[in-house]
């Protein structure tokens, strides 16, 4: 039976959370002496209000919490959550519909970086401030973020962490989880930090640099001006947001000891690194001679829009410093491509995973070896370990359910009247967790403001089961999940 008092309790515990980076953005509003002070102050009051209730239902808890508890926990959160989150968009007005709030909300939790906005220059800083910090605590992942700052709210946090870490293998740096988190949270704030200080250095002023670098990091997207980082005209702040963007795409385990504990031959030893880098370096190398040969692009410029716009589509950030919708068309089919496979496990990025494409191409070996040799055992490896064997039907059905929902979402968008590209690469941005898309009615620099209502709606839960990977939602609706035994 699902314990909900005690999911009840976590949950009260974490939208006071919640209402503590409402108040830092009431600090925001209130030191730029603007509109959304009060939009803050409500929101933070409600939210409160109801973490205060949501405690009340579970003060007699018990204080355990078993496997199915966390899977519905995890999703709960995630969607309340971004309930709560909509609110400053709701009562400021930036907003005003609840179905653009949702969106907005959901798509800035799980750094989707998709927005409905037209003009976000418009937008008081508070605001903008808020929507930079909705991709920043989700980046990591909510419940994960709090295991690392205050452990003890939440309970049985070695099952939470696996309904809400991503990838097939989770890695683990010290045997006590909670100083696993903390030690990755560590990683993550340093990262935010360095990228904050390399934009301000670069010519961004602190709160251009704080925002920028928080959505970097994240790999979510969001940007203060309509123009992305394009606005900024500057080659050296395009390098910038490479590095950090590439950085946050590696399995931050690996990056911890390769970089922190200064093993940087394990980075190349590294299965998973290794084919995120050469996909990178390829997807660049081919963009380039594209943009070269039929854009006209001078050497530099190919080199640096190329590499810019693979690295965000793989690390799932979804930035831009020049319009890709404009690009020869094949460049639309490698980008949509390392879109669907993503950066990393274990990093803030979305989409397929590198790892799991390391694992299919061992996969696809094995099986022509196994032609030629029918009796031979053929065991997968990764970095010299071997993978069970549930984890190889995971991957299979992972893989599966991907391309069913893709498919199916598409065909209810061109259903809808969406042309072919968009509604192809939309399924894809929001099942990989991107952002932008392709296409000619929504390219990669414009809103998603143009969507029907319910196809919105339709893709709220599609970017939720995409940074969740599918299953942790899914299972909710199995008979299974709900039987006593």
């Amino acid at each position: 039976m699902v314990n909900l008092r005690i999911i009840s309790k976590i949950i009260g515990s974490l939208l006071f959370i919640e209402a503590f980076f409402m108040a830092l953005c009431v600090v925001m509003a209130f030191s730029y002496h603007e509109d959304d002070q009060m939009a803050f102050l409500i929101s933070m009051l409600l939210t409160t209000g109801s973490a205060v209730f949501f405690l009340m239902l579970g003060r007699h808890a018990e204080n355990t919490l078993n496997r199915r508890d966390a899977y519905l926990l995890v999703t709960a959160v995630w969607l309340i959550f971004s309930f709560f989150g909509m609110f400053p968009f709701l009562i400021h007005g930036s907003i005003p519909r609840v179905v653009d709030a949702y969106f907005e909300t959901i798509s800035g939790f799980t750094t989707t970086g998709a927005s409905i906005l037209d003009d976000v220059e418009c937008l008081p800083h508070g605001i903008l401030f808020w929507r930079s910090m909705l991709q920043w605590i989700g980046g990591l992942g909510i419940v994960f973020f709090t295991i690392a700052i205050l452990p003890s709210l939440v309970t049985g946090s070695v099952k939470v962490f696996a309904a809400e870490a991503t990838g097939p293998i989770k890695a683990k740096m010290h045997p006590r989880l909670t100083t696993t988190a903390k030690y990755i949270w560590s990683i993550y704030l340093s990262l935010t930090l360095a990228c904050g200080l390399a934009y301000w250095a670069a010519g961004m002023n602190l709160f251009e640099a704080t925002n920028y670098s928080m959505t970097t990091t994240a790999t979510g997207g969001f940007a203060i001006h309509n123009l992305s980082t394009e606005y900024f005209h500057s080659p050296t702040i395009d390098y910038i947001s490479i590095i950090f963007q590439f950085l946050s795409g590696i399995n931050f385990t690996l990056l911890y000891l390769s970089v922190f504990k200064v093993k940087l031959n394990l980075l190349f030893k590294n299965s998973e690194f290794k084919l995120y880098i050469a996909v990178v370096i390829g997807a660049t190398l081919l963009i380039m001679t594209l943009l070269i040969t039929h854009m006209n692009y001078d050497l530099e410029r190919a080199f640096r829009c190329a590499l810019f716009q693979v690295v965000s589509f793989i690390t799932t950030t979804g930035m831009f410093n020049d319009d890709a919708g404009q690009w020869p068309h094949f460049t639309w089919v490698i980008l949509g491509l390392v879109m669907y496979l993503g950066a990393c496990a274990g990093s803030t990025s979305g989409g397929f995973k590198c790892i799991r494409g390391v694992m299919l191409l061992k996969i696809v070996r094995n099986n022509f070896k196994q032609i030629i040799h029918p009796n031979a055992v053929l065991p997968v490896k990764i970095n010299g370990q071997n993978v069970p064997r549930n984890r190889l039907i995971a991957l299979f059905a992972f893989f599966t359910l991907t391309i069913l929902m893709v498919i199916v979402s598409a065909s209810i968008m061109i259903i809808a009247g969406i042309d072919n590209t968009n509604a192809i690469t939309i399924a894809l941005s929001c099942v990989s967790n991107v952002g932008p898309t392709l296409g000619t009615e929504i390219g990669p620099v414009m809103s998603w403001s143009i969507l029907p209502d319910y196809i919105k709606w339709i893709l709220c839960p599609l970017m939720l089961m995409g940074r969740l990977e599918i299953m942790t939602v899914l299972v909710l609706f199995t008979r299974s999940f709900w039987k006593d035994n």
